[in-house]
């Protein structure tokens, strides 16, 4: 049972719909939510008709290096940068915001989307605990992801310098 206000646990209630609607798994919802979690497994059962997805979440900084997943994630969080800095949402605001125009930029650009909502969060997890930066790419100057020990070495983000087998998608392939 909730124990705070009713309109602070409709605000709870309201965020947690947003929250699964953009894909949210349930370790997510547990961490940014109050909600109990027989609560927002309900919540969950009756949006989606399903029971949540199992599993471990991602754990691993390495996936946001690949060149693909890499330009995803710098600009999903220069997103997030602006809309918690200049526009002065907070983090869990900023967050679905930011995921929310990443996901019309895909859209707009026909862009396969590659950053899951979890993934994005787990993005933001990555920056808190220090992990990951941002730095200045060496050509372009625009800002991208890196792993914290390598943000000091000069280099080319992977837009101006991608592999050479890039744009080889399953999808390319296949047409």
């Amino acid at each position: 049972m909730y124990k705070g206000p009713v309109t602070e646990e409709a605000r709870e209630v309201l965020r947690a719909i947003e929250l699964i609607q953009l894909g949210a798994r349930m370790p997510v919802l547990e961490k940014e939510l109050s909600l109990s979690r027989n609560r927002l497994i309900r919540l969950y059962r009756e949006l989606k008709n399903a029971s949540p997805p199992k599993g471990m979440l991602p754990f691993s900084a390495d996936w946001y290096f690949t060149w693909l997943p890499n330009i995803h994630a710098s600009l999903f969080y220069n997103i997030y940068l602006f809309m918690k800095d200049r526009a002065q949402c907070d983090r869990l605001d900023a967050l679905t915001r930011a995921y929310r125009l990443y996901l019309e930029h895909c859209e707009s650009t026909e862009t396969e989307r590659v950053l899951s909502f979890t993934r994005a969060w787990t993005l933001l997890r990555f920056f808190e605990g220090g992990l990951l930066t941002l730095s200045r790419c060496t050509v372009c100057s625009g800002r991208f992801v890196r792993h914290v020990r390598d943000a000091q070495k000069p280099c080319a983000c992977c837009i101006c310098m991608p592999p050479a087998r890039a744009g080889m998608t399953r999808a390319a392939r296949a047409a």
